[in-house]
């Protein structure tokens, strides 16, 4: 993959290993491959969605772009310097830039400290303002994710889901920072609002010059909300593409089998259209298949070179990459998937492997 002019993330071959131990002594026996050589870029004022099954890594591959993860190998460029191997000390000032918009909105915030102490912290900490100034701040910080200034003695139990999230966000906006990782920000919330929270985080994105990285698992929220979509399966990137080409034009079997499973809410298309259904569980991280990662459940696997070669993240089109061998034969028609089957609630979640949380 090339990379993109004005880029303000470059993730070059990161990998992120985490070791599991054993015994009495504690040794490694094994990795959990999180992350596995994974390269990409996120220009400037960019939304780039990042999708695929629950323990794929991508939540991982967010907390190593931030450096609460060190990565394993690798390197991250922000802003045109390389941050993969700093120190805590050289890292500080860098924490500025870069933020994060946590899952669980419940979790995510101390449930001991008042809102107006959590936001505010991360001004006190970088030195950025302080007494009235510093309450001013936060205030306004309250009025722009859609809470009031009265709410600034409040603890975080007096809100709902939706409100605490908004808290979270107001954090993350405190150091004004250039990009923000959103980690599934929506997936613990009400379908209803989840809606408000995607349309305050685009409005945001504007009015603060922000370029995110949204990691999720709901494919219509991040049709919604991106720009690109990379979508990652058992620790590396299968597909990136403009998020309309994706929906429209699926390339690898992947991509083109968690679509199958999304409802069209057309009767006529949907009574017509089959759902691929993928065989069996996401393999362990800890052992992943050789070559193509995904051939142990591939609906399209060939006898050959699915399972010898590794298959390399190819330009397919103008933007569009895919890592498959077979793409162009799939998209001709020339190969029918092995085993087609319709389900009542396919999803896109997987069985997570019975090993430490990546």
């Amino acid at each position: 993959m090339t990379e993109n002019d004005g880029a303000l993330v470059e993730i070059k071959s990161l990998k992120k290993y985490f070791p599991i131990r054993k015994g009495v002594l504690s040794r490694e026996v094994a990795h959990v491959h999180a992350v596995d050589d994974v390269t990409l870029s996120i220009a400037k004022g960019e939304t780039l969605g990042l999708v695929g099954e629950s323990g794929c890594g991508k939540s991982t591959l967010g907390r190593c772009v931030v450096r609460l993860h060190e990565p394993t190998a690798g390197d991250i460029i922000f802003d045109g310097r390389s941050i993969g191997k700093l120190r805590p000390r050289a890292l500080r000032p860098v924490r500025r830039e870069m933020q994060m918009i946590f899952q669980d909105p419940y979790a995510s915030l101390n449930p001991r400290k008042r809102v107006g102490t959590i936001i505010a912290d991360p001004m006190k900490i970088h030195g950025i303002a302080d007494g009235r100034e510093l309450k001013r701040k936060v205030e306004e910080l309250l009025e722009a994710v859609g809470l009031s200034p009265e709410h600034y003695n409040r603890f975080p139990h007096e809100f709902s889901g939706g409100q605490r999230q908004r808290i979270g966000v107001a954090r993350a906006l405190a150091l004004r920072p250039k990009l923000i990782v959103a980690d599934e920000p929506v997936s613990a919330l009400d379908v209803s609002i989840q809606a408000q929270i995607v349309n305050l985080l685009e409005s945001l994105q504007d009015e603060f010059d922000l370029t995110y990285l949204f990691i999720a698992h709901d494919l219509a929220v991040v049709r919604h909300i991106s720009d690109r979509i990379a979508v990652m399966y058992l620790g590396v990137i299968v597909e990136i593409s403009p998020a309309e080409e994706l929906y429209d034009n699926p390339l690898h079997p992947y991509t083109i089998s968690l679509l199958s499973a999304v409802p069209i809410p057309d009767p006529d298309v949907e009574a017509k259209r089959q759902t691929i259904l993928l065989k069996g569980d996401v393999p362990s991280p800890a052992n992943p298949p050789p070559a193509c990662r995904f051939h142990t459940r591939c609906p399209y696997v060939q006898p050959t070179r699915c399972k010898t070669e590794v298959p390399e993240l190819r330009k397919l089109a103008d933007g569009h990459l895919a890592a498959c061998h077979w793409a162009e034969e799939i998209k001709a028609g020339r190969f029918e998937p092995v085993e087609v089957e319709t389900v009542l609630d396919p999803g896109i979640q997987a069985p997570q492997p019975d090993l430490p949380s990546v």
